[in-house]
């Protein structure tokens, strides 16, 4: 593999050829801000905050979309990298919401860690301000235009992970902005709320309802574990304050990257819900007791004997789970086929 090498703030790195100075930046353990710029994505090249001084270049690139050549030199944190980052920072918060102290992003907000980065603590720039309706109009997704800073990652993320082309950029210059064919709110688009969105937005114009309403980011604790409703083995993070689950965010799965389903990001709400059974129950006098898993478990293997002994094995049939793990099927099967002695087994993966 053809590779090149450059000199990236004095230290010289060598990545392969085709490799952006973002990336290579990143692989030399170099820090240089993004907005737009996300790697399971399209290189997009909007936002500016990744810009960097090139030498023999008059202009300063966005790295995430600049090729590493041969020789290149580059500073990521120049003088005139440092002042332009501000300024654009600037004219992001010139029409943002400063409402941080009770924005649930407060703590992991991109824009207000570059601005504390930068030292950008006030509006330079005066103007009209947005002022677009908050849309909650669904049980799932807060969207609050007036925090969107038009990255475009929400509009890759439908299209390129989910496939559905959902948003896209509509009006132009002010009037800019993100949203659903013909303007109308998510809920009535054929969105499927998998949140993929909300997953990747840097700021605070996605965000999850229940979880932003319960919980502030320093609140929670964070355990990473794999999705129960399918066979496909995602992993996602939950959200846990006070011992009750009141979230799920994305991390880095080995299988699904950062993407989820409706049901894994959202579907969390039957962990603690009043009417879950948190006992085994058996039918007493015509009425459910609770009782221990060692009577119920011996009730259940004393019926499946008797009815293998008077009817024979094909009279049973087993149907497994896709909420179990690939071992627990197996044992499934293995028990079906090797202990009630029958194939009669199948396996439902559409919950």
């Amino acid at each position: 593999m053809a590779e090149v090498t450059l000199t990236i703030n004095g230290v010289q790195v060598t990545v392969a050829k085709g490799t952006t100075v973002l990336e290579a930046a990143r692989q030399a353990g170099l820090f240089i801000p993004t907005f737009c710029h996300d790697p399971e994505l399209t290189k997009f090249g909007a936002c500016r905050m990744c810009i960097v001084e090139i030498a023999g270049m008059r202009n300063l690139p966005a790295s995430c979309v600049t090729e590493a050549t041969e020789g290149m030199v580059v500073h990521t944190e120049s003088e005139a990298v440092i002042e332009a980052r501000k300024t654009i920072l600037e004219l992001m918060l010139a029409n943002h919401p400063t409402d941080c102290l009770t924005c649930g992003k407060n703590g992991e907000c991109s824009l207000q860690d570059y601005a504390y980065l930068y030292g950008v603590k006030t509006e330079t720039f005066d103007g009209e301000k947005h002022a677009y309706p908050i849309e909650n109009d669904n049980p799932f997704i807060v969207r609050d235009m007036n925090k969107c800073i038009l990255c475009g990652k929400c509009i890759r993320a439908c299209a390129e992970i989910q496939g559905k082309n959902i948003v896209d950029f509509a009006y132009r210059g002010f009037d800019a902005k993100i949203t659903p064919a013909m303007d109308v709110p998510l809920s009535a688009s054929e969105c499927v709320f998998c949140g993929n969105c909300v997953a990747v937005c840097p700021v605070g114009a996605l965000q999850e309802k229940r979880l932003r309403s319960t919980a502030r980011t320093w609140e929670v604790e964070k355990v990473k574990t794999t999705c129960p409703y399918c066979g496909t083995g995602c992993s996602f993070e939950l959200n846990v304050k006070d011992n009750q689950v009141v979230g799920v965010t994305s991390c880095d799965g080995d299988v699904n990257g950062r993407a989820l389903c409706v049901k894994g990001r959202f579907g969390y709400g039957f962990i603690h819900h009043p009417d879950r059974l948190t006992s085994p129950l058996i039918k007493k006098n015509g009425k459910f007791v609770e009782s221990s898993w060692e009577e119920a478990i011996g009730l259940v293997a004393a019926k499946l004997s008797g009815i293998k002994a008077n009817y024979g094995s094909d009279s049973l049939a087993v149907l497994s789970s896709a909420r179990c793990t690939n071992e627990e099927n197996y044992l499934m099967q293995k028990f079906t086929r090797a202990v009630l002695g029958t194939n009669s087994i199948d396996h439902c993966a559409r919950l």
